[in-house]
């Protein structure tokens, strides 16, 4: 059975929200479409559930700010100036009705017209899809549509004005059933080179890690070939509207 075609994804769209768990999670691949997004004028924020302040040996009260500096640095190298950290612990995030709320919120504040996030399934094309990584794609799923829901969470309308706001796209970076692709220019993989690169600090602290030159670029001229380009970043993409 022929796997179905990857389809250019649409570039009609000015505001792109990416909500991940930890720093370092959009720098796996997906950073390379955020440069590629950001180099030709859309906006792109980025929200981060926990300061991934359980990711290194040292301890958590040291790690979270110096991973916070990291992150900003790998943000600027893929022209990325809107970076919001929240405080839900690092490895214990649950997909709750205040999590939700949470990304609701900064939906409904930034108004994107796609909404990026990683792979909710337990298995992933890399292997086992770590915990905190499904709580957050799954939470930001749900959280799409309770922002533009005028019942759910209606306090952020009333108490924070904030009226409902639903974005068009939800996009699914990590997915092994990926339905879209963005083509990537040589300008777009040095920067994701460089974005995972600036995570100094995290990597040395994985001894066995390969470094972002020895395996970012691969990588994407692999899903390149999905698409039918030199490179590119693939996603699952769901049209929320329209």
């Amino acid at each position: 059975m022929t796997a179905p075609a990857i389809e250019h994804l649409p570039d009609d769209f000015t505001r792109v929200l990416c909500v991940v768990a930890h720093p370092d999670d959009m720098e796996y691949g997906a950073s390379a479409a955020v440069h590629h997004w950001t180099s030709r004028g859309v906006e792109v924020a980025y929200l981060l559930l926990t300061s991934g302040e359980a990711g290194m040996q040292s301890p958590p009260e040291v790690v979270g700010p110096l991973r916070a500096l990291e992150q900003k640095d790998a943000c600027a190298a893929v022209g990325v100036d809107k970076l919001t950290i929240l405080d839900h612990p690092d490895g214990m995030l649950e997909p709750t009705l205040g999590l939700r709320r949470d990304i609701a919120r900064v939906i409904r504040q930034f108004r994107p017209d796609v909404v990026v996030t990683g792979s909710w399934e337990v298995e992933a094309p890399w292997g086992l899809n770590q915990a905190d990584h499904r709580a957050a794609g799954l939470a930001t799923l749900d959280a799409c549509r309770d922002a533009d829901n005028t019942w759910v969470f209606p306090e952020l309308a009333t108490d924070e004005g904030l009226p409902k706001w639903g974005p068009t796209w939800l996009l699914v970076h990590g997915s092994d059933r990926p339905t879209h692709g963005v083509g990537l220019a040589e300008a777009d993989v040095a920067a994701a080179v460089a974005s995972l690169g600036a995570h100094r600090a995290y990597l040395a602290d994985l001894p066995e890690h390969p470094k972002p030159v020895e395996f970012i670029p691969e990588m994407l001229q692999g899903q390149g070939r999905a698409l039918g380009t030199a490179h590119a970043v693939l996603f699952r993409g769901y049209r929320l509207r329209g």
